[in-house]
């Protein structure tokens, strides 16, 4: 099994990061971006200026605007994105292929995991799904950087792991690909809960003490989808919660922080806020919640704050009043 061409779609910060990933493993990449005009601009200069400014992209990197034939397809659109990129794509390029999904987050509408998505559009595709704590500017500039890598077959994934795995880029192979992407999609809502705490400023206390009440109720979520809870103690868990809840590199720590200084989603999507994947995924969480039957308060109190049905005082004094309970 050999994985020599690399196709990465979506030719934003991360998706131009996990190109260069690859090139630094020694795969020749494919990197498929929107325009002629970005492709040409990032074979002329080396760089993304768009999405990654600054940043020399390796020779081994080529952008073109379309997908060809490789043996490995990486996925790295927005989550509410990933159906319609799918289904503009021909099957065939896909046909018995590993394709992996980098976005961290569930579909409006649907309530479908990323990897989801893949098996009814493209059900001859095999579905991988990649998540841990990672930043697209870190990640390219070659700094050490460990993420998970989830597929159903034990060989086939750690085969990917090590194909893509470079000297500052380390890929841990597990078999929980529910899971990973759970984790994945609700570390964001917990981080725009976090960046609320810090806008509305309530201390490193409260910061706490949501990041830990959050890792238990991500247990509870992944383990009513199946996922399995052990899952959370690792780089797709626990190490991508730490990191989007405590980092202003993120971009839903960010949001967070402007929505917990009172300022509405829609305020902050006018001002040219840069996509937080939490904000679409809060409402979408907190039904898939519902359909559950999962105690879920955190994920409901940030999405009556997205969606402007409520305040952070309001729903910090409602989380504060809720009644005594032994910690689970």
């Amino acid at each position: 099994m050999t994985f020599d061409h690399v196709a990465v779609i979506g030719g934003g910060a991360w998706g131009t990061a996990l190109a260069q990933a690859a090139a630094m493993a020694g795969r020749s990449v494919s990197l498929v971006v929107r325009s002629a005009e970005q492709a040409a601009s990032i074979n002329a200069t080396r760089i993304n200026e768009k999405s990654l400014p600054g940043q020399i992209l390796s020779p081994a990197i080529s952008a073109v605007t379309s997908l060809g034939a490789a043996d490995l397809i990486i996925m790295a659109v927005p989550a509410q994105t990933t159906r319609s990129v799918l289904a503009a794509l021909d099957p065939r390029l896909l046909d018995n292929k590993p394709v992996i999904l980098s976005a961290k987050g569930l579909e409006q509408g649907t309530l479908e995991r990323q990897s989801a998505i893949v098996e009814q559009l493209c059900p001859t595709a095999v579905p991988y799904v990649l998540s841990g704590p990672s930043f697209a500017a870190d990640l390219a500039s070659g700094r050490p950087t460990a993420v998970t890598l989830a597929g159903d077959d034990d060989e086939a994934t750690e085969a990917i792991a090590a194909a893509l795995a470079g000297p500052s880029f380390r890929l841990y192979a597990a078999d929980d690909r529910t899971g990973v992407e759970i984790a994945g999609a609700l570390k964001n809502v917990y981080a725009l809960a976090c960046g609320a705490i810090e806008g509305a400023n309530l201390g490193a206390s409260a910061r706490a003490a949501l990041i830990a009440r959050g890792y238990a109720e991500m247990a509870r979520m992944v383990t009513a989808m199946g996922g399995s809870a052990s899952t959370l103690t690792g780089l797709a868990g626990m190490g991508d919660l730490t990191l989007t809840c405590t980092s202003s590199q993120s971009r839903n720590y960010q949001f967070g922080i402007a929505l917990g200084a009172g300022r509405s989603t829609q305020d902050i999507l006018a001002s040219g806020a840069k996509l937080a994947e939490g904000v679409a995924t809060a409402p979408v969480a907190a039904a898939l919640a519902k359909t559950l039957g999962v105690d879920a308060p955190l994920i409901d109190a940030v999405d009556a704050v997205v969606s402007g049905t409520s305040n952070i005082a309001t729903v910090v004094a409602g989380l504060m009043s809720r009644p005594l309970k032994r910690e689970d």
